[in-house]
Parts: C-alpha cells; structure tokens; sequence
C-alpha cells in the first residue's frame, strides 16, 4: 500500500525539488515536508490540497487512495469531452394558482408563518421608533378622554 509520505516523496523526487525548497514554495515550515515524508506528521487538509495543487494531481492520489493522478477541476473543466452529455431534464409545467375571488392567493400568503414573522418584526420597530412612540401617546390620549 502507498502511504502519503511515499507519495510526496515520489511526487517531489520526480519534479526534482529539495524538501526544504518544497516547504518553502507551498508557505510551510521549514522542515514540514522532511517531517511529512518521514510519516512523523500527517498535513493538515489545507495542506494536503497545497501539495496536491503544487505536483498537479489530486488529493486522492496524493493520500494513496488512488492510482489515478487527475483533478477534480480537470475532470469538471471537460478533460472527458468524448462522453456523451446527458440529455436535459424535461421541464416541469408550472404549478396554476387558483385566484378566487374571496381572496384566497392572499390568505394562504397572510397565514404563512415567514410572513407573520417579518410583519411582526416590521411592526414592532416602527412602535417602537420615536414616530411609533408619538402615535402610541396619541392614540391613549384619545382613548383616555373618552
């Protein structure tokens, strides 16, 4: 089984780089990659896709859960252009709203939980600005004289 440290290891013996000059390209310790390539710290994940995106394979390589060296963004970019395309979805008709006359498009929207919540919220600022105070002292003296 391939181990992470024998791919980096392999990976950076093949590009011909020194594990100091490595650790410095990718913004890590200098003694990082020795530590990693002599399994005495595993990279973080932040790490591990540093490495990866420095040789140009993927994660999965990388680890040595796979064989296969290709990135997921190659793969997405359209490396496998031979493939047949899925054909389209078919689309879905419209859902018809029934619109009646005693207004019940509005009730189901009035008695929607979101829209109480955003109605209360609304109201309960505008009470509670100084224009909403004003009003308040308005309406309680009105009441209050009758």
């Amino acid at each position: 089984m391939i181990t992470m440290a024998h791919r980096i290891q392999q990976l950076r013996a093949e590009r011909g780089v020194s594990a100091p000059a490595l650790s410095a390209a990718l913004g890590l310790p200098r003694t990082a990659v020795e530590k990693f390539e002599a399994g005495r710290q595993t990279p973080t994940q932040d790490q591990q896709q540093k490495l990866a995106s420095f040789f140009g394979v993927s994660a999965f390589y990388l680890r040595g859960e796979s064989d296969d060296r290709t990135q997921m963004s190659d793969w997405m970019d359209g490396a496998f252009l031979d493939e047949p395309s899925p054909a389209p979805a078919p689309a879905r008709p419209a859902k018809k709203v029934a619109v009646s006359e005693d207004g019940a498009i509005f009730d189901a929207f009035l008695n929607s939980k979101k829209f109480q919540g955003a109605l209360r919220t609304t109201v309960l600022e505008v009470l509670r600005s100084p224009d909403g105070q004003a009003l308040i002292e308005k309406a309680v003296r009105r009441t209050g004289s009758r």
